[in-house]
């Protein structure tokens, strides 16, 4: 039982050390096959192969250096052996209005290039390449991020082709990173943790070919579009980035409050102002209402109305007689009791007088209608008025 499980050990041990010295001798067959099979300026001509995501080819060489003051000619093949058909470059690259480098379309796993003279009769330089080891993969697509607490996942679209070569490299940084972090996964997802979740983050993905097992040179796609996160939220920009959501929403309500008291201000200060106004100008009444019946009632008749509202007008003059006017007139009695003399009635009307005389009829009768025989000027004219005369409107 013992040597039975022992011959299986060593079968096992056997087989994986034939897989990985074949696994050993595929790739160190791919890069020989991957040098220079030139003929005579190998040594002396560097050229610079990409392989756009396996679709295009772009061959560039240092025309001015190598080839000063020729113009050369560039040919391709896919093909291998006795079937190789040279193909001449149809979309040149131009350095100074000379031939450096040449763009087509990707064929085949199998590449063999040729530089010649401008008339393509003597071959300056040839080579002989995997296309497959020079691939440049495109950027990724279908970016996603997962935000759960402090842990960001990145993800995208799994490539159709050859994924296992490939490498999902994701950088960020915050206000306060100096340099990007990176962090590398398989394809197609990547995340790392420990975010701030009151920090802007610039975010940007890439996917890389891995080197020496599928590519020869380190090629990596253009980055992706950057973006900026924070807090799971996608920004515009991080030039905001001090300012917090909770923060936001203080300046919010702050602003809100501030309207409000504003428009409570205004309204107490429109309620203030009416009443100042009310002080400052007062309301003048309209003499129309005050005397409607004198023009309805009586026709006019100053004097029947008169009579018939002695008492009201009476009251109307008391309550609007100004006190300096009372002053002024009362000054005047203690003049003329000073002087001694005596002055005429009718030179002095006041309110104060007739109440004394408990005729307040009589008194008002004396300020409004004129004696007998009084001269009353009007217009620059002298009328003469007696007792049969009366004031009509």
């Amino acid at each position: 039982m013992i040597n039975h499980f022992f011959t299986v050990w060593c079968v096992m041990s056997t087989m994986r050390l034939i897989f990985q010295a074949y696994s050993m001798v595929f790739i160190l067959g791919n890069l020989v096959a991957s040098q220079l099979q030139s003929s005579g300026r190998e040594d002396a001509v560097n050229t610079t192969i990409i392989n756009f995501n396996n679709e295009k080819m772009q061959i560039t060489w240092a025309t001015r250096q190598l080839f000063p003051n020729e113009n050369v000619s560039f040919f391709y093949t896919f093909d291998e052996g006795k079937h190789e058909v040279w193909k001449p470059c149809t979309t040149y690259l131009l350095d100074q209005n000379y031939n450096s480098g040449c763009l087509f379309k990707t064929e085949g796993p199998t590449l063999a290039i040729s530089i010649r003279s401008s008339n393509g009769s003597k071959e300056l330089f040839s080579k002989k390449l995997k296309a497959d080891f020079y691939i440049k993969p495109s950027p990724p697509e279908n970016v996603t991020f997962l935000w759960e607490e402090d842990t960001v996942t990145v993800s995208c679209n799994k490539p159709e082709r050859n994924a296992w070569c490939l490498r999902l490299e994701l950088q960020y940084k915050s206000k306060f990173d100096k340099e990007w972090q990176s962090r590398i996964s398989k394809c197609c997802h990547v995340g790392d943790q420990g975010f701030d979740p009151r920090k802007c983050y610039s975010f940007r993905v890439r996917l890389k070919r891995l080197v020496p097992h599928c590519n020869v040179v380190k090629y990596s796609s253009d980055w992706e579009a950057e973006t900026f996160w924070m807090n799971g939220m996608l920004l515009d920009s991080c030039d905001d980035d001090d300012v917090t959501p909770q923060s936001k929403t203080v300046i919010d309500l702050s602003y809100s409050l501030a309207v409000l008291l504003m428009v409570l201000i205004l309204l107490i200060l429109l309620c203030k102002w009416q009443r100042v106004q009310m002080s400052v100008l007062p309301a003048i009444p309209d003499p129309k209402y005050s005397f409607a019946d004198l023009l309805n009632d009586h026709n006019g008749n100053l004097q029947e109305w008169l009579d018939k509202n002695d008492h009201v007008v009476l009251q109307t003059r008391l309550e609007y007689e100004e006190p300096e006017s009372i002053t002024e007139a009362e000054s005047q009695q203690e003049d003329l009791k000073n002087s001694g003399t005596q002055g005429p009635l009718e030179k002095i009307f006041t309110f104060s007088g007739a109440a004394e005389n408990n005729d307040i009829k009589a008194a008002e009768i004396a300020c409004l209608i004129p004696a007998s025989n009084t001269t009353a000027p009007f217009a620059g004219l002298h009328i003469l008025m007696n007792d049969d005369m009366y004031v009509m409107l």
